[in-house]
C-alpha cells in the first residue's frame, strides 16, 4: 500500500536535509516531482494540481523557525496537506437513534461487496451490536449462497427470500425492527454506474428503507477510476462513505488520495485482505504517517488488540516472567500474530522501517514460515508441548513427519522457544544489554511479538 508514492516522497523530501532556508526554486524543483510521483500513483489529475498548488504557497519563501530543522518543516507542511486530502480525521458510522441502522452497499461488480458485507459485520458484533445480513443481490450466480456461507463461517444470520432487491431490503429491515437487531447490513447487486435500469433500482431500495449510511465498494487498484465511478453514484444516491477494497496490493493509493477531493465523500474503512478480520478504519492522519515512512503505531496496537484480549496478554505476560510459558503458550502467540496480517504489513507500521526497506527485501519474509512452525507444535503431545525437554531425536523425527516438515525446522522452533524464554527473563532481570542482544539473534517471528507485548 502506497510503497512506490512513498519511496517517491521520501526521497524528494530528504533533499531539504541541511538547508538553513526553503528557497523557491529548490521547491518548484520539489513539487514537479511530487507531481509526477502523483500522477504515477494514478491520483486524479485535479487532486494534483489542488494539491502541489497549496504546497507551493505554504512553503516558497517560508523561513524556518523554532526547533525544526528545514526538513522537519517541509515534513510537517506534507503531512498536514496529505491528511487534508485524505479526509482530515476518520470519519466513523453513524447510527440511528432508533435502531435497525440500515447500511446499504452499493459498487460494481467483482469490487468485493459481499466479503466486505462479512466483514462490516464482524466488526458490528466486535462493538457489541446484533446485525443482519441481507442477500439483496439475486442476478449474480451463487451470490445468495455465499452470503450465506459468510454468515454461518461468522455466525451472524442471513435474510433472503425469492424476491426482488427492494422487497427483499424493506422486508429485512422490518424483521429487524420486530426482532430488536441493531444493523442490516444490505449486500446489492453490483451494477455499473451507466446501467439506469439498475441505478433506479438502488434509489428505490434508498427510499423504501431509508438508510443511514450508503457505502460505495471499490476496487482501489482501479486507481482514479475508483474515483470517478463513486462521483457517479454519489450524484445518484448521495453516498456517505466509501470502502476501499484490495488496498493490501495497491502499491500506487491514487484512490485512496482522489475520492475525498473529487466527490466530498470520506473513505470510511479498508480492506487489507480476504479474511473477515482484515477490515480497518481509514484515519487519514495515520495513512500520512504511513506514506511519509514514519509508521503507524496506533494501528498496530489496535490490531494486536484485537488479535489478543487483555486477559489473554496479561497471562501470557505472567507466564513468561514466571517462566512458566509452554509450547502451547508459543502457539497461542503465532496464531495471534497470524491474525494481524502479514508480517510484511506489521513491519511496515513501525517508525524508522522506512529507511530498512532494502534490507527487509533482502531478508524475503515468508508469512508460510508462521503456519509451519504452528504445525510443527500441533504434531506435538500434551506432554512434549508441556515439557519440551523430554523430546529427543526419535520424537524430533515424528513430529517432523506429521507435520510435513524437517528435523531442522523441529529443533529452529525448538530455538526460538527457548530464545523468547531468555529474552523475557532477560527482562524480568532488568539486563537490557544483554536482551538487546538476545532479541537481536531472534528469527522475526519472537522479535516482532516482543515489540508488541
Amino acid at each position: 500500500m502506497f510503497e512506490a508514492l512513498s519511496d517517491r516522497i521520501q526521497g524528494i523530501l530528504g533533499r531539504f536535509k541541511g538547508r538553513s532556508r526553503l528557497t523557491e526554486k529548490e521547491v518548484e524543483a520539489s513539487l514537479r516531482e511530487i507531481r509526477v510521483a502523483l500522477l504515477e500513483a494514478d491520483v486524479h489529475i485535479e487532486v494534483v494540481r489542488q494539491f502541489t498548488g497549496s504546497l507551493r504557497e505554504r512553503l516558497v519563501g517560508r523561513e524556518v523557525r523554532g526547533a525544526l530543522t528545514p526538513s522537519q518543516e517541509v515534513v510537517k507542511v506534507v503531512s498536514e496537506e496529505l491528511q487534508g486530502l485524505l479526509g482530515g480525521y476518520h470519519q466513523g458510522l453513524s447510527f440511528s437513534s432508533r435502531p435497525p441502522t440500515g447500511i446499504m452497499l452499493v459498487g460494481l461488480q467483482g469490487s468485493g461487496k459481499t466479503t466486505t458485507a462479512a466483514k462490516l459485520a464482524v466488526m458490528m458484533k466486535r462493538e457489541g451490536k446484533w446485525p443482519l445480513m441481507v442477500a439483496a443481490d439475486v442476478y449474480r450466480p451463487a451470490a445468495v449462497e455465499q452470503l450465506i456461507t459468510l454468515g454461518k463461517g461468522i455466525g451472524v444470520e442471513v435474510f433472503y427470500e425469492d424476491s426482488d432487491p427492494v422487497a427483499i431490503c424493506a422486508h429485512a429491515m422490518e424483521e429487524a425492527r420486530s426482532r430488536g437487531m441493531d444493523v442490516v447490513i444490505m449486500d446489492t447487486a453490483g451494477r455499473l454506474h451507466i446501467n439506469e435500469t439498475l441505478m433506479r433500482e438502488l434509489e428505490q431500495i434508498r427510499e423504501r428503507t431509508l438508510p443511514q449510511e450508503i457505502l460505495l465498494v471499490a476496487d482501489a487498484m482501479t486507481g482514479q477510476e475508483a474515483a470517478n465511478v463513486a462521483r457517479t453514484f454519489h450524484e445518484r444516491l448521495g453516498l456517505t462513505g466509501v470502502v476501499l477494497t484490495k488496498m493490501d496490493g495497491d502499491a500506487r493509493g491514487g484512490a485512496a488520495l482522489s475520492i475525498k477531493a473529487v466527490t466530498g465523500c470520506p473513505v470510511k474503512f479498508v480492506g487489507m485482505g480476504e479474511k473477515v478480520e482484515q477490515l480497518e478504519p481509514f484515519h487519514p492522519d495515520r495513512m500520512a504517517s504511513r506514506i511519509l515512512g514514519m509508521g503507524d503505531v496506533l494501528s498496530l496496537i489496535e490490531r494486536a488488540e484485537r488479535a489478543f484480549t487483555e486477559q489473554e496478554a496479561q497471562q501470557l505476560q505472567e507466564r513468561l516472567i514466571k517462566g512458566t510459558f509452554t509450547l502451547e503458550d508459543f502457539r497461542e502467540h503465532l496464531r495471534g500474530l497470524r491474525k494481524m496480517g502479514s508480517i510484511d504489513q506489521i513491519l511496515k507500521m513501525l517508525p524508522g522501517i522506512g529507511g530498512m526497506k532494502t534490507a527487509l527485501k533482502q531478508i524475503k519474509i515468508d508469512d508460510r514460515q508462521i503456519a509451519r512452525m504452528e504445525a510443527v507444535i500441533n504434531s506435538m503431545t500434551p506432554q512434549e508441548r508441556a515439557r519440551p525437554a523430554i523430546i529427543n531425536s526419535s520424537r524430533k523425527r515424528r513430529i517432523a513427519r506429521g507435520s510435513g516438515t524437517t528435523v531442522q525446522e523441529v529443533n529452529r522452533v525448538l530455538k526460538q522457544y527457548a530464545q523468547m524464554q531468555k529474552v523475557m527473563r532477560g527482562a524480568k532481570k532488568g539486563s537490557r544489554g544483554k536482551m538487546a542482544k538476545r532479541m537481536r539473534d531472534m528469527p522475526f517471528g519472537p522479535d516482532i511479538m516482543n515489540m508488541i507485548h
